[in-house]
Parts: structure tokens; sequence; C-alpha cells
């Protein structure tokens, strides 16, 4: 009859003797797995720290992280800028828009106006004669003036004034001095604001 002891102490040697068979059989396999593998290289070996650096989260370079409320400021200044810029460019052009407008305006009224003076001149000639002392003549002289009057149109042109080449025309030249005047007044000069409808014809004296 065997003894417990004895059978403890079988099992262990043979725990035991199980133990280095697999010691050794897991040495074996990694001999042929380490005379199997190829060589490595300096590039692998490079290659190998650098995942190794990832892999530990290190930090590749002192590149400072970005500030998202300093880029949504230059975001924000770069439009209020173009908005600026955009909102000048618009007036200029409602400027220059309207600039042109007003000219091509002042031109056409200036140019029936300018058509409406011979009839003026007549009624000036049929005054001189006397014929526009009273009668519908006269009413309609009136009405002609005041039309001319509410436009802006002002006669100039007086004996007396003093010359001035840009706006008078003179046909007889009897002045002497430095600073010549008007004598007589052949056809009057008339203006629509500044723009000049027609010079005055006049003798200078």
């Amino acid at each position: 009859m065997t003894r417990p002891e004895q059978t403890d102490a079988s099992e262990k040697a043979a725990w035991a003797g199980a133990d280095d068979e697999a010691e050794q059989a897991a040495e074996a396999v990694e001999a042929e797995i380490v005379d199997d593998a190829p060589p490595l290289t300096d590039s692998d070996a490079d290659g190998t720290a650098a995942d190794a650096a990832d892999a530990g989260g290190a930090p590749t370079g002192d590149v400072p992280a970005d500030d998202p409320a300093a880029a949504l400021q230059a975001q924000l200044d770069e439009r209020t800028a173009d908005l600026q810029r955009v909102s000048a460019e618009f007036a200029n052009y409602r400027r220059r828009v309207e600039r042109d407008r007003q000219s091509i305006i002042d031109t056409a009224k200036g140019s029936v106006l300018t058509e409406l003076l011979g009839i003026v001149d007549d009624l000036d000639r049929a005054e001189a004669h006397g014929d526009l002392a009273e009668g519908p003549l006269k009413v309609f002289a009136d009405k002609v003036r005041a039309l001319l009057a509410s436009q802006g149109v002002e006669s100039f042109g007086n004996e007396g004034d003093p010359f001035d080449p840009a706006l008078h025309e003179a046909v007889q030249d009897e002045s002497e001095g430095s600073e010549p005047v008007l004598g007589t007044v052949l056809r009057k000069g008339y203006r629509h604001g500044e723009r000049t409808l027609r010079t005055a014809m006049v003798s200078v004296r």
C-alpha cells in the first residue's frame, strides 16, 4: 500500500518534469523565430524609436496651440474692413450717379431755357418801342419773365458794369483806361445758376 506522502512526492515530480519540458519547448520555438527574422536596419531602428516616442505622447516640437478667440477676432476685423470699404465705394458711386444725373438735368433745362431767350429778346424790343405798356402782350411778357425767374434764370450786362471777357462779347472797344466798363448793351446775357446760357453783347468804353 502506497503512502500519501509518496503519492504527493510523485505528483510534484511529475509536474516539475512537465514544466521543464514546456519551458524547453518554448525556448526552442523562440530561438527559431529569432533565427528566421530579418536583420534590423538603421531605418527600422529609427522608425521603432519614433513609434515609441509617438506612443508615449511626447511632444514633437514647441508649436503653440491656436487661440480660437484671436482667430475669430481677426476674421471679424477683416470682414468689418471689407464692409467699410464696400460701404465707402457705394457711397461714392451714389454721389457720382447723383452728380451726373443732376448735370444731365441742368444741361437739358439749360437747352430749353436758351431757346426761350429769343422770345425774351423780342419782348425787350417790343418794350423799347412802347408796345408792352398795356394789353395782352404785356401779360404774356410778364408770364414769360416770371417763368424764367422761377427757373433761376438771371440776366446780366448793364451799362456801367465792369467788363469781363468771359461774360461779355465786345463788338466795339472804345476804352482807354485799365478798367474798361460796359457802354451800350446790344443784347443782354443770361445765366442759370453757375452756367452761362448766353454772353452779353456790348460795347466797351
